[in-house]
């Protein structure tokens, strides 16, 4: 019986993979499918539904329902039983389907004489197609064999609508997938605005014949893959071994039994046994393993879903042959498309690169960090942008609205290409403003810093105007290598650094990890709320041989010329104290050693933390600068999270309460005589510069863009003016000081 039912299976899938071989339209395939599915399992309806949209389903072809309703019945995702199945991606079998909870009666089908309905699931690897439907006059529920047939045969479908089997053409109404525009609303990580072509990181795995024409040397490709596979991952576990990391080798050696279950390799050859290729096996599985996963209501069991897709993956590439390189040619202005990705695969492509498009990645990633220090516009959040995606085609990135447009219509590209056009028009307008100062109508003077993080960033400080680094992130060094950089690679980067400034000054911020940002080669720490947990200075104290061996090079590259240093996070007096002790202690021990010594050392704190700007006066004496890091403190002023999409955007930096504490940290700085700056996101947007400015934060930081447009607003206003403004509005009591601040500018804008 086995037999013959693995024979009948083969040749359903026999026919359907002539369908796809034939020449047609995607109709004329839909139509001839459903016949032969409803033929060879002897119902008298076999239905496909494939969606509109994301949130709408229709009927695209039947066997056995009224013909007019094709393509004119349509159901929202989750109304009716095709609906949920389509929902939840389970199937549902009845033998009584008007009974079943949420059946929708649809008249115009004239299906209510087949009660008994087995509907299944077309997806692929988390992607929602659509639901194939088999329907009968006799009342009874569908067999397992039946079951397990046809989820086979919508794997197939799924596989040749990736095909491209049933597009649809300007003549039908079948979806144009792949081909019609597409807007995705995402978050902003990086402004900007790019035109290009898409690229993808990794290109999606294309299995050009679902079909196995041959179980027992389908067989015998997936056992051949299995064992390559296990061999690398015990491979990985071993090298993982010899470092003995004991939490890492757990999360392996979880992924070792994926990759060594039975269980999984029993459900795809039996698959095979049924008609499909290895490749279809291996995909089938694993869409279905995501189903399952994404229901489950433990976190454990959904993370568990990344091993699993890693796994399939993996093993698909190594059945199609289809590896991270594809043969395939970066086109000319490439747009970066991923799931997400590291700093050290993004550096590896560089300023190639027009924009990037993530749809997972969180705005302090590395990733964006990355994208900040090359300066091109980042998209996170862009939902399914992978799956929509193909290489080549055309997109547009808004990184200054969070917006994606794939595939876009003439009229969109050509306003996209005006906006482009006026950006760079006025880049060229400030690009004149770079060697005067920015100095406000009222003779008060604001010096303007840049960011960076690579040797990428240097040449963009002549060009920007800038007038040194207000802050340089230590930590991309780290981020970017499998392992800790040695002292002697430091301490030569540290020195190019400064050559490339040309004399101009340089803070050096020591590292700042944890949180967002972790180490490839570091132990990640289980925290609750790794913002405000182990991180920055915190590790440095407790690490001290990686904060002496970080002073040490700084010292090093220094030689002759002024240092100036910088510590990230303190939230206590006595944290800057001691940091400052070990700096002084290198200082020694290096001159102790006869080595030649920076001409002049400063040393700074970066104010992260709200309870720094309640710090003993005796703290700011100390220091021979301050920096506020504008977006930690924000985030911990406001209890608001900048990691959360929900809540970032909720509180505003022209709130009166966190301008009455920065108005605060200004006097306390002005009291003990120590220069302030300001470091930010907040510091590179040109209405919330000028506020600071008049505040009284004279020194800003910020992406080398920003200089431009900041200075130019600068030297149209009186600062004296518009901080009586501010005055007057924080005295009067108002809650938010963005309405007049604008109010103001509007009118005296020279």
């Amino acid at each position: 019986m086995q037999d013959r039912k693995d024979s009948d299976s083969r040749k359903l899938l026999k026919r359907l993979k002539d369908i796809l071989a034939a020449a047609g339209g995607g109709q004329d395939r839909l139509d001839q499918i459903t016949h032969n599915i409803a033929d060879s399992m002897g119902t008298q309806v076999c239905s496909i539904y494939l969606f509109r949209d994301p949130e709408t389903l229709e009927l695209s072809a039947t066997e056995g329902l009224r013909a007019a309703a094709v393509h004119q019945t349509r159901l929202r995702l989750g109304e009716g039983l095709v609906g949920r199945v389509a929902k939840t991606g389970r199937y549902i079998n009845t033998a009584n389907a008007p009974a079943e909870p949420g059946f929708r009666f649809m008249p115009e089908t004239g299906e209510e004489v087949f009660p008994a309905f087995l509907g299944v699931p077309i997806q692929r690897v988390g992607e929602k197609l659509g639901v194939l439907v088999v329907q009968s006059r006799d009342s009874r529920e569908f067999s397992e064999d039946e079951l397990y047939g046809l989820e086979v045969v919508a794997m197939v479908l799924a596989e040749m609508t990736e095909l491209g089997a049933f597009q649809g053409s300007q003549s039908d109404s079948l979806p144009l997938a792949h081909r019609f525009p597409l807007m995705i609303r995402g978050a902003t990580a990086q402004e900007g605005a790019a035109e290009g072509q898409v690229w993808l990181h990794e290109a999606r795995v294309v299995i050009a014949n679902p079909v196995g024409d041959d179980p027992d040397r389908e067989l015998q490709r997936l056992h051949e893959g299995i064992e390559r596979l296990r061999s690398t991952v015990d491979s990985m576990v071993s090298a993982a071994d010899a470092v003995g990391d004991g939490e890492h080798m757990a999360v392996l050696e979880t992924y070792r039994m994926f990759a060594h279950s039975r269980s999984w390799l029993k459900r795809m050859e039996e698959d095979i046994q049924l008609g499909l290729s290895a490749e279809a096996a291996v995909e089938k599985e694993q869409s279905a393993a995501r189903a399952r996963l994404e229901m489950a209501a433990d976190p454990y069991l959904r993370d568990r879903l990344h091993d699993l897709d890693d796994l399939s993956n993996r093993l698909l590439r190594i059945l199609t042959g289809q590896g991270t390189d594809t043969g395939a040619e970066m086109p000319a202005n490439p747009i970066l498309v991923a799931r997400n990705i590291g700093p050290a695969e993004l550096l590896e492509y560089g300023r190639k690169l027009k924009g990037v498009v993530l749809e997972e990645g969180s705005v302090g990633s590395h990733a964006a960090i990355v994208a900040r220090a090359l300066a091109i516009p980042l998209v996170i959040h862009a939902n399914r942008i992978t799956t929509e995606a193909l290489n080549g085609d055309a997109i547009l990135v808004d990184g200054d609205q969070g917006i994606v447009h794939l595939r876009p219509e003439e009229s969109v590209a050509i306003a996209f290409r005006d906006k482009i056009a006026m950006q760079a028009e006025a880049q060229n307008r400030y690009a004149s403003l770079r060697t005067l100062p920015a100095t406000g109508l009222c003779g008060t003077s604001i010096h303007l810093y840049m960011n960076a993080g690579l040797m990428a960033d240097l040449p963009s400080l002549e060009g920007s105007g800038a007038e040194g680094v207000g802050l340089f992130r230590t930590e991309l060094q780290f981020l970017i290598r499998n392992h800790v950089p040695r002292r002697a690679e430091l301490a030569a980067l540290y020195a190019r650094v400064m050559d490339n400034a040309k004399g101009k000054p340089v803070m050096f911020r020591t590292l700042d990890i944890g949180s967002d940002k972790v180490l490839p080669y570091m132990k990640p720490q289980d925290e609750p709320n790794p913002a405000m947990g182990w991180r920055a200075i915190r590790v440095g104290l407790d690490k001290r041989g990686v904060l002496r061996m970080q002073v040490q090079a700084l010292i090093r590259a220094s030689v002759g010329r002024p240092l100036h240093v910088m510590f990230p996070f303190i939230a206590d007096i006595t944290e800057y104290e001691e940091a400052y002790r070990i700096l002084m202690q290198e200082l020694s021990r290096e001159q102790r050693l006869g080595h030649d010594m920076p001409s002049d050392i400063r040393v700074g704190a970066m104010l992260e933390t709200p309870a720094l700007a309640f710090a003993p006066k005796k703290f700011f004496e100390m220091c021979d600068f301050v920096s506020i890091g504008g977006n930690d403190l924000k985030q911990f002023f406001f209890a608001a999270d900048r990691e959360n999409e929900r809540v970032r955007r909720r509180y505003d930096t022209l709130s009166a309460s966190f301008l009455l504490m920065l108005r605060q940290i200004v006097d306390r700085c002005a009291d003990a005589h120590v220069p302030l700056s300001f470091c930010g996101e907040d510091a590179g947007r040109p209405i919330e510069a000028l506020t600071l400015a008049a505040l009284g934060i004279h020194r800003l930081s910020m992406r080398p863009a920003s200089i431009g447009p900041v200075k130019h607003l600068i030297r149209q206003v009186s600062l004296q003016d518009l901080q009586s403004v501010i005055y007057e509005a924080l005295d009067a009591g108002m809650p938010n000081l963005r309405r007049p601040v604008t109010e103001w500018l509007a009118r005296n804008q020279r």
